[in-house]
């Protein structure tokens, strides 16, 4: 059974997600995304080029943060900001832990520090801005709560 998502707050922490970091969803994230860069793909190409294996590209990155987002907040949130800055690379065989801090809250529109941590560093920083719909008509997500 789920329960309906509490209204949020200004400092209330996301629970942290962790993504194994897969040859498949670094390939299968390229190819989505239409980003056929050799690096992303190809591991001999990709250490001639100083890389030590294939390494995940930033439209993957960024749609992991806004499923991050969504998963959290429900169905009915709507992304209206993903801001995201790269680090440490993912490679295969790593896991990304994506975890996330509420910043603001302006009535229906929450917005969320993510950082995204694997083994070598930080992955992935920045902020994302999501509509989040009131639990009742007339009412904004931080009275969705009262």
């Amino acid at each position: 059974m789920t329960t309906a998502p509490t209204a949020p707050t200004v400092g209330a922490e996301l629970p942290a997600l962790e993504i194994p970091v897969t040859r498949t969803l670094i390939v299968a994230g390229a190819i989505a995304s239409r980003d056929y860069q050799d690096v992303h793909h190809d591991a001999e190409l990709a250490r001639q080029k100083g890389s030590p294996d294939v390494f995940m590209n930033i439209l993957t990155t960024n749609g992991l943060v806004g499923r991050y987002i969504t998963d959290h907040f429900g169905p009915s949130a709507v992304l209206r900001r993903v801001a995201i800055r790269l680090g440490a690379p993912n490679h295969p065989g790593d896991t990304m832990v994506l975890t996330g801090r509420v910043e603001a809250v302006d009535g229906d529109t929450v917005t969320v520090r993510v950082v995204g941590a694997n083994g070598i560093g930080t992955h992935v920083t920045g902020t994302v801005t999501v509509t989040v719909p009131a639990a009742g008509p007339g009412r904004s997500v931080s009275e969705a709560g009262s």
